[in-house]
């Protein structure tokens, strides 16, 4: 065990998601996908706002920024995102390796479909 993370500490589960580009057969343009990729156990932390994010007493959080540590892996970069809890997150910092290879750390925020469906 790593004296990095505790006994619990990684307690959600993640699943990586993987980028994949197809190419629309009748127009030829590219179309993005995101494709499951390995689900790890995950520290989610939320991030708490900081004078500058407070509007008088209202606080403006629309993209609920988070820090995610997870067990060290080579394969996760900003080009990946992040499925918790059934909330889809894109990677906005990292990974910042923690320790020598323990973990990493990662600042995300949720990815808001608001006004792209009916």
């Amino acid at each position: 065990m790593s004296p990095i993370f505790g006994t619990g500490d990684l307690d959600r589960r993640a699943t990586i998601l993987v980028r994949s580009d197809t190419t629309d057969p009748d127009y030829g343009t590219r179309e993005a996908s995101w494709a499951d990729g390995d689900t790890v156990f995950a520290q989610v932390l939320d991030v708490l706002p900081s004078r500058s994010d407070r509007l008088g007493d209202e606080i403006a959080m629309t993209k609920r920024p988070a820090t995610v540590r997870m067990r060290y892996r080579s394969d996760v970069t900003q080009a990946n995102r992040l499925r918790i809890d059934g909330e889809e997150y894109r990677i906005v910092s990292g990974p910042a390796m923690i320790g020598r290879r323990y973990g990493i750390e990662l600042m995300v925020e949720q990815i808001s479909t608001e006004g792209q469906q009916p």
